[in-house]
Order: C-alpha cells, then sequence, then structure tokens
C-alpha cells in the first residue's frame, strides 16, 4: 500500500470538506435575511419614529400580512393614536417581476392590507392615504429573491 496516495486522497478528503462548509456558511448568512421568501433583515428598514420601523414585507404574489408585518402595524398604530395630529400615506411596492400593470395593483393590495390593519387598531380612514408604486421604485436593483424580498413591500410615510 503507498502511503504517499493515502496521504494525499486524505488531504483532498479534508479540502474539499473545508471549501464545502465554507459555502454552507455563506449561503447560510444570506438565507438568515429571508424567511421562505419574505425579507426578514434590517438594513433596507427605516424608522417612522423612535422604535417604530416604517415598513412591512410581503411574499410573492400576495398581499397577506405576516406575523412580523403585523407587529409593526400595531407599534405604527400605537404611535399614531398618541399622534392624532399626523397622516401617514401607505406606499405599496411589488419587486421586479411581473407586468408594470400587475405590479401596481399588487402594491395597491399590499397598501390596503396594512391600511385595514391600521383601521383595526382605532386609526381613521381620513387619517390614511394609499398609494401604490408597483415595480417603480425598488428599494434593492438587484435581480435576485434577497433584492425581491425586500422590494415586496408597504412603507408608511407621513403626509405632508
Amino acid at each position: 500500500m503507498n502511503l504517499g496516495k493515502i496521504n494525499k486522497n486524505i488531504f483532498m478528503i479534508m479540502f474539499l470538506g473545508f471549501v464545502l462548509t465554507s459555502c454552507a456558511t455563506q449561503t447560510t448568512k444570506i438565507d438568515s435575511q429571508i424567511q421562505g421568501d419574505v425579507y426578514t433583515g434590517t438594513d433596507t428598514v427605516e424608522y417612522l419614529a423612535d422604535g417604530v420601523p416604517d415598513r412591512v414585507f410581503f411574499a410573492t404574489n400576495e398581499s397577506v400580512l405576516t406575523t412580523a408585518s403585523r407587529e409593526t402595524l400595531r407599534k405604527q398604530a400605537a404611535w399614531l393614536r398618541k399622534n392624532p395630529e399626523i397622516n401617514v400615506v401607505l406606499e405599496g411596492h411589488a419587486d421586479e417581476r411581473g407586468t408594470r400593470e400587475y405590479n401596481l395593483a399588487l402594491g395597491e393590495r399590499r397598501a390596503n392590507s396594512a391600511k385595514d390593519y391600521l383601521m383595526t387598531y382605532g386609526i381613521s380612514s381620513a387619517r390614511i392615504s394609499v398609494i401604490s408604486y408597483g415595480k417603480e421604485r425598488p428599494v434593492d436593483s438587484g435581480s435576485n429573491p434577497l433584492a425581491w424580498s425586500k422590494n415586496r413591500r408597504s412603507v408608511t410615510v407621513k403626509a405632508n
């Protein structure tokens, strides 16, 4: 039996194991920002007020609020109840896939889902406007699952 050949094979197996482990670690980092296909990171989130995130995220082709989205909207509703003089605009957005018309309608459904939820917490519909930008205002111009998940959102901004 040739010990040099065995040592070389062991070295190759260890090297390949190291390479595969490195790749898996990198993928895990990206996946930690997406649950299912809904964005869960914070690098694109801004704040409506101190401790009150301004946006919620949606799954592909969906306008149903996630658990995290409902929690964010509860914080927004509490802040809006404390600040009755402030009106807001809910901006609906979509990712780049699909037609312009489809994404405009989808963005409007998303913004209206957020509006309906805020109204269940006592915020008057007269204080909330809805607009859809569809795919026209991406927060991430990438063309990959992470970028798409960041762009599927409803953003709450103070009205002028």
